[in-house]
């Protein structure tokens, strides 16, 4: 099992959360996707480790930005 916290910027309602987690969530392995809106951390729990350029895809897919 494999734990990693990202940094998501542009998030800023209930609906930016609903979307970062769908398309996340969408990624193979990935079990969860935990997202906290007041600091932008986006916590991805997956089977196996997850490429960032995977989780930054999904997230510029929702309209936001992994910060670097």
């Amino acid at each position: 099992m494999s734990e990693t916290t990202y940094q998501v910027t542009g998030m800023t309602c209930q609906h930016c959360v609903a979307s970062v987690t769908e398309e996340v969530g969408e990624i193979e392995g990935v079990t969860e996707v935990k997202v906290d809106l007041p600091t932008g951390a986006v916590t991805v729990v997956s089977d196996a480790e997850v490429a960032r350029d995977q989780v930054r895809a999904a997230v510029e897919e929702a309209g936001y930005e992994l910060v670097a």
